[in-house]
């Protein structure tokens, strides 16, 4: 009997979760891939429990509301002003997220072409690129993100956000289109860096993929 609940409540999940609207993505490498860089155990625990509640919170808001059925996350933190908070922050935390695991990679990928140009011309060098980037990070005053954009008129630029808004959002001073995030909430470095932001940010420049950075920015290139 106790083997037929447990069968009927693992069918029931599994419905739910492929009737959900939106899911946690797959990382494309291991949880233990960026070591030593970022640690497995916060891969496993940023990945499967924080980024996994965000979306279970914005799965539970969207769910029965027409308004926000069948929007992509995108749509929905473009238009964040016109919903309520829980959307705000459970959006914001899934779109993050979601382009976080994509930027990063246990491969080294080297900058180069259009982007590196782009990079040495807006900021002087890719040196001083790495520089304003960290002081974003190190500087944002509690938890937030620090990103590279391209902006409305197609030029790169350095932000930073609190919480889990992002440049995306209707609500925020400087906006355009993330290429490259940074995570400087605790829970993404604590357990390996302690209260020592500088160095993971430093460390995070080793796992950076480059590659997909590079194809955001053609992407967000055209757009424009």
């Amino acid at each position: 009997m106790k083997k037929i609940l447990l069968s009927f409540s693992l069918a029931v999940a599994l419905v739910f979760h492929a009737q959900a609207q939106f899911t946690v993505p797959a990382l494309s490498y291991g949880y233990d891939a960026l070591e030593p860089h970022i640690d497995k155990q916060t891969m496993e625990i940023h990945h499967d429990k924080h980024h996994a509640a965000y979306v279970e919170k914005l799965n539970k808001e969207v769910s029965g509301n027409a308004v926000l059925k069948d929007k992509s996350v995108e749509q929905i933190v473009s238009h964040v002003s016109k919903y309520n908070k829980a959307v705000r922050d459970n959006a914001g935390g899934h779109y993050n997220h979601s382009l976080f695991w994509a930027v990063l990679g246990p491969d080294g990928h080297t900058l180069s072409g259009p982007l590196l140009e782009d990079i040495n011309a807006t900021f002087g060098s890719f040196e001083k690129f790495k520089t304003a980037f960290a002081d974003s990070a190190k500087t944002r005053f509690g938890s937030g993100w620090a990103w590279l954009i391209v902006d409305a008129t197609g030029k790169l630029k350095i932000t930073s956000t609190p919480n889990q808004d992002n440049p995306l959002m209707d609500v925020v001073k400087v906006k355009g289109t993330p290429i490259l995030a940074l995570d400087v909430w605790e829970h993404a470095y604590y357990l390996k860096y302690q209260n020592k932001r500088p160095d993971y940010i430093t460390a995070f420049w080793n796992v950076v993929n480059w590659d997909e950075v590079n194809k955001k920015y053609n992407e967000a290139k055209k757009k424009k």
